[in-house]
């Protein structure tokens, strides 16, 4: 079991950065890949950015390339999502999960239902 709680949400103006937190515990919390998903009103979850067990492997949405930063700190068992030069149309809420995998798998998966843990989610809103 890992049990996920995501911090670091709030209200910025476009351009601007935010990060995010998602403290992560559970046995087998550092052994897992984490990602970042968000839901945009009326939408459906769409996948933000991945990272691997040790963090050298990463992956993101095409719409975040470039923008976000997803990183990883195992001492701490804690995942964050370095967010700049954010648009409007990164307002979203923004929810941690958590599936775990073998040590050297790079491989990361889109669909929500693919992820077995979630975060409670944290609202972002860029104001324009």
């Amino acid at each position: 079991q890992v049990q996920l709680v995501e911090s670091g949400g709030g209200l910025v103006q476009a351009g601007g950065s935010l990060r995010l937190s998602c403290a992560a515990s559970g046995r087998t919390a550092s052994r897992s890949t984490m990602v970042w998903f968000r839901q945009r009103l009326g939408k459906e979850r769409e996948f933000v950015a991945g990272t691997s067990w040790s963090g050298a492997s990463t992956y993101y949405a095409d719409s975040v390339k470039g923008r976000f930063t997803i990183s990883r700190d195992n001492a701490e068992n804690t995942v964050y999502l370095q967010m700049n030069s954010l648009k409007s149309e990164d307002t979203a809420v923004y929810f941690c999960a958590a599936r775990q995998s073998p040590s050297y798998s790079s491989t990361y998966y889109l669909q929500v239902y693919e992820y077995p843990y979630w975060g409670q989610g944290t609202q972002v809103t860029v104001s324009s």
